[in-house]
């Protein structure tokens, strides 16, 4: 007699919904702790937990003053991971960021190397102002952040688990910055543009951080639980209207593939198979944030912006035109509607 295989699969798929109304419930006190401490910047915060949830880096880009620093800071609370910063400076070195060797002697004489990491060897690290740092060491997190494991002498160390890179950039000076390379910037799963509380999420900035008393915030999930969240996001079904759309959109902004005028004659160079990736994650991470079983179109839609921004440029009569590659995301999402 052949298994009854339906019972199973119905077994599976409500071990699931159970999984998913759980991490829902973590991920609802999550958010409540860190809007404790970080005031009117819902979005921002949102999509910093899609890019954990799917296992991903992220690049914070603002003006100084919007509490970037301080919400890298506040989710190493929340979540309970090993947390370390790095100021990055031009005089930086990548032995700063990996670690190095240094030569020991025992009591009975004998030289050996030992290794001492450096802050890279965190769950949760801190990248701030990270295009200050010389093109040198801003590739020492290269490998890292692909890899998740480092090579110093020829051995190699692995990270701790889940290891995340949270990287701030100031817009605004320009003067003694280095631009991240493209093959870096692909390497981050968003790019979250931070902008300006409205006034009555200031008026609350204002009067909270000026008291006596301070809020802080309590840690709401553990790094087990993040790696366990990582993995249901990965079992999330993604329907295929979704993958169509993802498709559609990622090939329309490639100048080679593309059939929009503005991509062919404005763009210079477009994302590649790893911004199709990261929608296929970061669709299912937004939709269990907002306590849905599966991504919708809407979600590729909201994304578009935070995955593709870092991984398209425009070209030269572009900028002279004054055409952001924001004006071009947002002709290339209106064909999904």
């Amino acid at each position: 007699m052949a298994p009854d295989t339906s019972t199973a699969t119905d077994a599976d798929a409500q071990a699931a919904l159970a999984d998913i109304e759980r991490l829902g419930g973590q991920l609802r006190a999550a958010r409540l702790s860190i809007g404790q401490v970080i005031y009117g910047q819902q979005d921002v915060i949102d999509q910093t937990l899609v890019a954990l949830l799917s296992g991903g880096h992220l690049l914070l880009i603002g003006v100084p003053g919007l509490a970037k620093t301080k919400l890298v800071e506040t989710l190493g609370t929340v979540l309970g991971m090993d947390a370390k910063r790095i100021q990055f400076t031009p005089d930086l070195m990548p032995a700063d960021i990996l670690g190095s060797e240094v030569l020991e002697e025992s009591e009975g004489g004998r030289r050996s190397f030992r290794f001492i990491p450096g802050p890279v060897f965190a769950q949760l690290l801190m990248a701030d102002e990270i295009n200050r740092a010389s093109p040198r060491t801003q590739s020492a997190l290269l490998q890292s952040m692909q890899e998740k494991h480092v090579t110093v002498a020829g051995k190699r160390y692995d990270l701790p688990e889940p290891f995340h890179v949270l990287a701030t950039q100031n817009p605004l000076e320009q003067e003694g910055t280095y631009p991240l390379p493209e093959a870096q910037l692909d390497r981050f799963l968003l790019q979250v543009d931070v902008g300006y509380p409205d006034e009555e999420a200031e008026r609350q900035i204002m009067i909270a951080t000026t008291g006596a008393n301070v809020p802080v915030a309590v840690q709401a999930l553990t790094p087990a639980d993040l790696m366990a969240a990582q993995l249901l996001v990965r079992r999330l079904p993604v329907g295929q209207s979704v993958v169509d759309a993802i498709l559609k959109l990622v090939r329309a902004g490639r100048p080679e593939t593309s059939d929009l005028d503005i991509v062919r004659q404005r763009v210079a160079w477009g994302p590649g198979p790893r911004a199709s990736q990261a929608f296929m994650l970061a669709c299912r991470a937004r939709a269990i944030i907002q306590g849905r079983l599966a991504p919708s179109v809407d979600d590729v839609v909201a994304l578009a912006g935070p995955i593709l921004r870092h991984r398209m440029a425009v070209n030269f009569s572009a900028r002279a035109e004054g055409v952001t590659i924001d004006a071009v995301i947002a002709q290339m999402c209106a064909r999904l509607a």
